[in-house]
């Protein structure tokens, strides 16, 4: 038993051992850059999805080994590892330091949750509206680290207010009886011999209640204070799941980093490998994307809000959506007080917000408008083509927020009613920038750069080594199936595997496979990536999953059947959306139904 024990504990370095030397005879045996490729690809792979060495290590394992078998120069697979989108990846973590240290989100936040009300429904619909825009922008766990102590302090106060409504019950029984016999006294005669049979036949209920108990009636039911349990009902934990559910779990997370390129770390890989391997197809940008996925998102969102609140709350949505103020109960109304509270913490709106603001506005302008497509975009202006990027954008406004002064530069009359602590931490420097490194080194994770960059180093070498046109062979007898029936494959098994390995992991091995599969069926590649990459943030059922997951787990409101259940429901909503939108608004967006001249010269060149 000690020895299992042992062997146990040290599972991840016998993994780590085990797995190259296990796999060694393949480039040995068969001394060729295909086996040596796919050798360092099984190697990396393996890491990743078991995650025996931390991700960002694993990422390194092509920087030392394509040299050492030969598939890419040193020089060559370092170049893989800083591209275009880390430097729009390092612009948006720029923009998301300043909007998380003047704590704009928060103040969207509660101001969403405000509009939407305290009824169940719709202080969940809220939350998961907020969670969804704020994770257009911010990454996943930062949202879900945001908004969910927000959410705890309001399920806190339903609880609160539940158990105070529970106890003040008995008393107000009481005190309407008191009034009942009040005025049934001030009766006449009749009255009174009505109310004298009442008292008879009371005694003769307690005569009874001697010789047989239960021939008492029982009094009508009301929700009952659970002693085993901090939720005074079990509606209250109903409401406690369905909010943290709809929060996390990645669900309102998750929808909303589709929306955007940058939303995820998985829209930014499949974005610079696509890319990469196809240089000719200038088909995705801020704009295509957006215009894609924002219908996808704004459906998965009613949904999965719809899934949840029958799964929590039941299909009363009269009850718990109602806007009518005399609908309101009390517990609802303090709820409401508690969100107003907090947002009048955060005061009047201050300058570093204004600017933070503006700056988001004007980033998300230039986004769109670089290159539109239907109109010319401001890239025209200048004499060369190309050399502008969505990162040049993201890059100088982020720099230009490590300079603009986060005191106004400007005397106001009504400043000195917000002056406050961001004064006080800035009266040593009155040119003290909007975000400094440190914000931004708090932010910036780089852990998922040199990650993103390990799947650019593999899908170099499979490039050069020929192994994805190998992999594409091996695929041919798949070629009798259609179209969609590809894609759905494809989605099913990502969400699959992605819900015990990483979503940047899981989608940088699955990428190249399905770019090959794509190229030797004829299919627009497009028709297969796109879904696989929205599909591979379908990861929601286990706690494992990603880390909003762990998140909402910790908080106790949830156990692990919730998830599975809620999740097995959200991944079935999010496969049939993506599936949905693919075959429809995507076809004419994407031009996917004719395979497109730059994956033919993709083809052509890769098989020469």
């Amino acid at each position: 038993m000690d020895l299992i024990k042992k062997i146990w504990t040290a599972r991840k370095l016998i993994l780590v051992v085990m797995i190259p030397l296990s796999l060694l005879p393949l480039p040995l045996i068969h001394p060729c850059s295909e086996s040596s490729c796919a050798y360092v690809l099984i190697v990396t792979a393996v890491y990743w999805v078991s995650e025996a060495v931390p991700l960002g290590a694993a990422a390194l394992v092509p920087a030392f080994l394509y040299p050492l078998f030969g598939v890419l120069k040193s020089s060559e697979v370092a170049s893989e590892y800083f591209k275009d989108t880390t430097l729009l990846l390092m612009g948006v973590i720029c923009l998301a330091a300043s909007i998380e240290k003047w704590n704009l989100h928060k103040r969207i936040a509660l101001r969403m949750v405000m509009i939407a009300g305290a009824k169940p429904g719709m202080l969940v619909l809220g939350f998961m509206c907020c969670t969804v825009f704020l994770s257009m922008w911010l990454s996943n766990t930062s949202t879900t680290a945001m908004v969910m102590p927000i959410a705890e302090a309001v399920l806190q106060q339903l609880i609160c207010t539940g158990i105070a409504d529970s106890l003040e019950d008995s008393v107000t029984v009481d005190t309407q009886d008191e009034e009942s016999d009040k005025e049934e006294n001030l009766e006449p005669s009749k009255n009174h011999l009505e109310l004298l049979d009442r008292k008879h036949n009371e005694k003769h209920e307690v005569c009874m209640l001697n010789e047989a108990p239960i021939s008492i009636p029982a009094p009508p039911k009301k929700p009952k204070i659970r002693r085993d349990s901090q939720y005074p009902t079990n509606r209250d934990h109903m409401i406690c799941k369905c909010l943290s559910l709809s929060l996390t779990i990645t669900y309102a997370a998750t929808i909303g980093g589709l929306i955007t390129i940058t939303g995820t770390s998985t829209n930014l890989i499949f974005a610079e490998q696509f890319n990469n391997r196809y240089p000719e197809a200038k088909v995705i940008n801020f704009g295509t994307w957006f215009i894609f996925s924002l219908p996808i998102a704004l459906i998965m969102l009613m949904l999965t809000w719809i899934w949840l609140h029958f799964l929590f709350l039941g299909c009363n949505f009269r009850e718990t959506c109602s806007l009518s103020k005399k609908r309101k109960t009390r517990r609802e109304l303090l709820s409401e007080k508690r969100i107003h509270e907090e947002y009048q913490k955060l005061g009047p709106i201050s300058y570093p917000e204004v600017v933070t603001g503006i700056f988001f506005i004007l980033m998300t302008v230039l986004w769109f408008t670089r290159e539109p497509g239907f109109v010319p975009g401001w890239t025209s202006l200048f004499e060369k083509k190309g050399y502008k990027t969505d990162a040049t954008v993201s890059v100088l406004l982020g720099f230009l927020l490590f300079l603009i002064p986060a005191r106004k530069p400007w005397p106001s009359a009504f400043s000195s009613e917000s002056k406050g602590d961001d004064d006080d931490e800035e009266e040593e420097d009155p040119l003290a920038p909007m975000i400094t490194w440190k914000d931004f080194q708090r932010l910036m994770p780089w852990e998922i750069v040199i990650l993103v960059g390990g799947g650019y180093a593999l899908a170099a070498g499979c490039k050069v080594s020929g192994l994805s046109m190998w992999i594409g062979r091996q695929l041919e007898p798949m070629s009798g199936l259609p179209p969609w029936a590809v894609t759905l494959l494809a989605c099913l098994l990502v969400s699959a595997v992605t819900e015990f390995a990483s979503n940047p992991a899981t989608l940088t091995v699955f990428l190249p496979i399905l770019s090959a599969l794509s190229e030797t069926l004829h299919i627009n590649p497009l028709h297969t990536l796109i879904p696989a990459t929205m599909c591979v943030s379908f990861g929601v059922m286990l706690p494992v999953g990603n880390p909003p997951n762990a998140i909402v787990f910790s908080y106790g409101h949830v156990q692990i059947s919730d998830m599975v259940k809620a999740g097995f429901g959200v991944n079935l909503i999010g496969v049939f959306v993506v599936m949905l939108a693919i075959m429809t608004w995507g076809e004419p967006l994407f031009h996917l139904s004719k395979f497109p001249t730059w994956a033919l010269m993709r083809n052509v060149t890769g098989s020469l």
